[in-house]
């Protein structure tokens, strides 16, 4: 599996919705910087196919780098345990 971190999420998201890394702070809502559904499920599905396995519904109940985050560092932490 890979070792996600909270710069990796901001280059692939920046990447998804055509934006400098560097505009996406930490509490901005990703949807307003225009991250829709569909681009969000996409990042989903290929963090998935590199071994980390996400519920799509708990980040969407937080759309913030930040929230996503977290739910990423708590998920590779079980799955180091």
């Amino acid at each position: 599996m890979t070792d996600f971190t909270i710069e990796m999420l901001r280059r692939e998201i920046a990447r998804m919705i055509h934006v400098d890394p560097s505009e996406i702070g930490d509490s901005d809502n990703l949807m307003d910087l225009g991250l829709d559904s569909m681009r969000a499920m996409a990042l989903v599905l290929s963090w998935e196919q590199q071994g980390l396995k996400l519920d799509f519904s708990e980040l969407a109940r937080d759309v913030t780098l930040g929230a996503w985050w977290a739910v990423v560092a708590r998920q590779q932490n079980m799955e180091r345990t």
